[in-house]
């Protein structure tokens, strides 16, 4: 501030020095006066502005802090209510598994597939961040439950690169895209689903293609992608990249993250 008096200053004397050089008495000619005339309404010009600043950013930070609280208080009673009596239902799957005739391995091992899924919800999801091994675990898990279902009419390939592990990710953020593409396969008598993993660089790259119906005009986006792609603005905004290809016959999706 006291540079930018200075500078004003200088240049009110250069500017009206050649006008006013017959004047006997100038009012701004000693220092004293100088900092009243400049220096004093600079200090409260300036100090007004930064006060305002300070005081706007306030408000935005205490509204950015009230969203985030109302968002976290939504997404706890989400959580509770899906968590309501786990352990009557995880009883509830062994009486059945039990009930479940020995010579029927198929239902049995849909049923262990299931479980493992629920558990994995449930249970180690209540982290920022989980092990990339555990995620691949519940995608696997997923993946044999619906070869399972569809026997061999389906061709699913699942693959992921040595590089990938040892370091974290969101918890649950693959499991919507391998969903979408079991949900929305089409009906014909050649049906595809294919994931890839790969790590390069300090990114991980997930893609999963399948087979797919044609979109019907005006037909409603998916629940799931929306959600997905909420949470990847939120957990890594500025540090994913996110590609969705639908097409007639086949549908794609790339997501590229930072870890």
């Amino acid at each position: 501030m006291g540079a930018t008096g200075y500078l004003v200053i200088r240049l009110l004397n250069m500017i009206l020095w050649p006008y006013a050089s017959t004047i006997t008495h100038w009012p701004n000619a000693t220092l004293n006066s100088q900092l009243y005339d400049v220096y004093i309404p600079l200090f409260f010009m300036v100090g007004a502005a930064a006060g305002t600043k300070f005081y706007i950013d306030q408000i935005r930070t205490l509204h950015r802090l009230q969203s985030a609280l109302r968002a976290g208080a939504e997404q706890e009673l989400q959580f509770l209510r899906s968590q309501i009596n786990p352990h009557s239902l995880f009883n509830s799957l062994n009486a059945i598994y039990f009930l479940i005739h020995k010579d029927n391995t198929l239902a049995r091992e849909t049923l262990l597939r299931f479980s493992d899924l629920l558990r994995y919800q449930l249970y180690e999801c209540n982290t920022e961040k989980i092990d990339i091994a555990k995620e691949i675990a519940c995608v696997e898990n997923y993946i044999a439950m619906q070869k399972l279902r569809h026997g061999g009419q389906y061709d699913v390939q699942f693959s992921k690169a040595a590089g990938v592990k040892d370091f974290e990710i969101a918890p649950l953020l693959l499991m919507p895209f391998v969903e979408n593409a079991f949900k929305h396969i089409s009906h014909r008598a050649a049906n595809s689903v294919h994931i890839q993993m790969e790590r390069t660089n300090g990114s991980f790259t997930f893609m999963v293609e399948n087979t797919c119906e044609p979109s019907l005009p005006g037909a409603p986006g998916g629940i799931g992608l929306s959600n997905v792609k909420r949470r990847l603005e939120l957990l890594y905004n500025g540090r994913h990249a996110l590609r969705i290809e639908p097409g007639t016959a086949q549908f794609a999706v790339t997501l590229t993250l930072q870890i």
